[in-house]
């Protein structure tokens, strides 16, 4: 497999990643052909996955819109993935010039590609690191650079904590983050899970099994378990609810039934 010249040497281009498969149900060009592979086995329990992929995207542009609107201009998104097209930045520059925005990933593809895309751009960078370990995050030279911590954040964790195990202590880790943010800040974030997927759950357990078979467990939690996630916040109306549920533009029965696989929800400190 001949390697392109924006995939990093030290990357295995004969493993799947994640960030690359999510790339792929998204339309984006970074991914290989064991990427697409992988996505094309989890296609074939769940067809609907790249409408799930999108939904989520367009969730997240909504949340974005909301924070602004709210007159928060500093993005911190973690497990940001490859910037396929309708970034973070994108949407929030756009509306606002100036905000600023640090993305975050310990994929190398994301990374690097991260840094091409937002080379000259003076209120945007990315970051090599793990949401496992916050520290590291919240201590990092660049995230000191851009994002004020003693102001508003609008924290994003769209579609990475189903990738965390139990045994990693995600809520900890949330908690973490949370703590470190001033009050009036936001967190945005999406989750899988079983409930809302129109499909039997021994199904979507298969889709789970295609990324066992990776080495990237899936793990979906109930609405009850994402909830947990938001301790310390209070809720935004509506809630926590199905993605295609939050604040669309679009009214429910002209959308995709994937739509409305998995959870979104903002939360606002105290």
């Amino acid at each position: 497999m001949e390697r392109p010249a924006w995939a990093p040497r030290s990357i295995d281009i004969s493993v799947p990643s994640v960030a690359r498969i999510y790339d792929y149900y998204l339309g984006g060009s970074h991914n290989f052909e064991v990427d697409r592979e992988a996505a094309r086995r989890a296609m074939e329990f769940m067809p609907g996955l790249p409408k799930v992929m999108q939904a989520n995207r367009a969730f997240m542009r909504r949340a974005v819109d909301f924070a602004l609107e709210e007159g928060i201009t500093q993005f911190l998104d973690i497990g940001s993935g490859i910037p396929t097209f309708g970034s973070v930045h994108e949407v929030a520059q756009a509306a606002r010039p100036g905000a600023r925005v640090v993305y975050v990933d310990h994929d190398p593809v994301a990374v690097a590609h991260s840094q091409a895309v937002l080379e000259g751009n003076e209120d945007a960078d990315v970051v090599a690191a793990d949401l496992r370990k916050p520290r590291e995050i919240l201590e990092s030279p660049l995230v000191r650079r851009l994002i004020d911590l003693n102001r508003p954040v609008a924290l994003l964790l769209v579609a990475i904590l189903h990738f965390v195990e139990d045994a990693d202590d995600p809520y900890q880790a949330v908690a973490e983050l949370r703590d470190a943010l001033a009050p009036g800040s936001l967190l945005i974030l999406t989750h899988a899970s079983h409930e809302g997927i129109p499909l039997p759950e021994e199904r979507s357990e298969s889709v789970v099994d295609v990324y066992k078979d990776i080495r990237n467990p899936l793990i979906m939690r109930s609405r009850d378990e994402i909830a947990r996630f938001f301790e310390g916040y209070d809720m935004v109306e509506p809630g926590l609810v199905p993605l295609a549920s939050w604040r669309s533009r679009t009214a429910p029965e002209d959308e995709d039934p994937y739509a409305f696989s998995g959870f979104a929800g903002v939360g606002r400190t105290a």
